[in-house]
């Protein structure tokens, strides 16, 4: 995973870089009253962290610690021309979540019809358990800056929507306990497989803020899980995002 957000981290910088030094002609008479928004920055580099957690959870499924979500996204903004406060992005980039368990193991790679969500709390159990996901998204937003040549020190606001497509899941359980919590071996397992998952997932997104910081909450409007195979849970996060470029 770290592989991968690096190699994503790399990409996006040396597309952004390209895009920043690649400027258009200029028209060749301009508006009397235009508004020059050449050098704005208009948030074309999104990094956002967050707390992520699973909406119509059952009971049943053990959670804990500080579930996260990661995210980064390459983005190009194209102001409306008869209203520059308002904009519309579009862009791609890689989403990610971190969910942890609580004497839980969730059985991603198992032989059975439907994902086991074991519940080891009375023997011995992982002292970490967490499912990961990973996604390549394309966001889009409708943006509006109050003040478009401040666009950096602006308060903004952004809904949009996502869409992603599955690129791994995997499990990652850390140190095996007994029920007592006494160390029986220490080591680190992983198993692999999109087997009782959704391919694609489409999320609804929101931001509000000021400058190159902004809130954020998203939602993913299709089930985590393929019909049949496991709880109805629909992922969400909320966080922080820090934008620029």
């Amino acid at each position: 995973m770290k592989k991968l957000f690096l190699a994503g981290f790399v990409l996006l910088t040396v597309i952004s870089v390209h895009a920043q030094d690649t400027t258009a002609p200029a028209p060749k008479k301009a508006a009397r009253h235009a508004i020059d928004l050449s050098n704005r920055a208009g948030d074309h580099f999104l990094i956002q962290v967050g707390y992520a957690g699973w909406a119509s959870k059952p009971d049943s499924i053990n959670t804990k610690g500080f579930s996260r979500s990661l995210n980064m996204y390459l983005m190009f903004d194209f102001p409306f021309k008869t209203n520059p406060q308002f904009s519309v992005a579009i862009g791609a980039g890689i989403g990610s979540d971190n969910i942890f368990f609580d004497k839980m193991e969730v059985e991603v790679a198992g032989g059975t019809q439907t994902l086991r969500f074991r519940n080891q709390a009375d023997t011995n159990h992982w002292k970490k358990f967490k499912l990961v996901s990973a996604y390549l998204e394309a966001p889009v937003e409708l943006r509006f800056t109050a003040d478009p040549l401040n666009y950096n020190k602006s308060f903004k606001v952004a809904l949009g929507a996502k869409i992603g497509t599955l690129l791994n899941i995997h499990t990652k359980a850390k140190n095996f306990q007994n029920k007592t919590g006494g160390a029986i071996n220490s080591y680190i397992r992983k198993e692999n497989s999109k087997r009782y998952f959704n391919g694609n997932r489409l999320v609804v997104t929101g931001r509000i803020g000021i400058g190159s910081f902004s809130l954020y909450g998203t939602y993913q409007v299709n089930s985590f899980m393929k019909e049949g195979v496991g709880p109805d849970v629909k992922p969400y996060s909320i966080g922080l995002t820090i934008s620029g470029l």
